[in-house]
């Protein structure tokens, strides 16, 4: 549903920390290229705690929120409805406030991902492999249901993480093998590998990246690029990165809260290139 009509319209990614976000880069660029002179769309930091009080102010001049850590989860109570793809993983980055005052959530990360694989020419793989097992893993294990025929193989560092990502395949629908993090090296000959831990963890692996690697997601943007990521790329290698899968996100929400398609996409991404060289 398109959000109420208004003439002057706000939207913010909320989060804590939320300094270093390029979300405003993002959904900005794409309100000057549509033309949509009257909207603005800023940044919060807001807790677990702060949410729902933040929630309550908000006035009708609002059309929508992402939300990134710690707040993807913390959100759902407060919504009317959540859509599918949120419910699989139990995580929602965008709200939407609808023209009859409801606020529905959605993931825009899981479908973002989905996309930023198939402009780098990825749209079916027999097998992937997952490096971590954090919060980010289960959006990437949802996306890989949807172009993966195959099982997955994530590989981590504890019993519990394990256990976690086996219960996410199970509700899933995806094969997931478990496999220790001590033998991480032996994902990077899979078909497509998706990083989805914190800078610096994957720099030990550069050295064991084979010579005809296939595909590297790599969800982090900022350093860019990982220490894998360029010894992928220097193997020749294709390398997908994280302001892929931040720009591909950003446009389903830019879509989703203005009632405007298709989004800006290359606008967007130049924007987001801008803002990281200059940091």
């Amino acid at each position: 549903m398109r959000p109420r009509v208004a003439d002057t319209r706000r939207a913010a990614v909320l989060g804590k920390p939320i300094a270093h976000s390029l979300s405003p880069v993002l959904h900005r660029a794409a309100y000057q290229e549509l033309g949509l002179a009257d909207w603005s769309y800023d940044r919060f930091e807001v807790d677990e705690a702060a949410l729902p009080g933040f929630f309550g102010q908000l006035g009708s001049e609002w059309a929508g929120l992402s939300l990134t850590m710690p707040l993807k989860r913390a959100v759902i109570p407060l919504l009317d409805e959540i859509s599918e793809t949120a419910a699989s993983v139990d995580a929602v980055n965008t709200v939407v406030f609808t023209e009859d005052g409801r606020a529905l959530g959605d993931n825009t990360d899981i479908p973002g991902m989905v996309a930023a694989l198939r402009e780098h020419g990825i749209e079916q793989v027999d097998s992937a492999a997952i490096l971590g097992a954090g919060a980010t893993a289960s959006s990437a294990l949802a996306a890989l249901a949807r172009v993966c025929t195959g099982d997955v193989v994530v590989y981590v560092r504890s019993a519990a993480r394990a256990a976690e990502m086996r219960q996410w395949g199970e509700r899933l629908d995806v094969e997931v093998r478990i496999a220790d993090w001590a033998d991480a090296a032996e994902a990077l000959r899979a078909p497509l590998v998706v990083a989805t831990t914190p800078a610096g963890a994957t720099d030990a692996l550069s050295g064991a990246v084979p010579e005809r690697p296939a595909t590297l997601f790599d969800v982090l943007y900022d350093p860019w690029p990982t220490e894998l990521a360029a010894r992928w790329s220097a193997y020749g290698g294709a390398v997908v990165s994280g302001l892929d899968l931040l720009v591909h996100q950003a446009v389903l929400q830019v879509e989703q809260m203005t009632g405007r398609a298709p989004a800006p996409l290359g606008a967007m991404r130049k924007a987001g290139e801008h803002a990281l060289e200059s940091r």
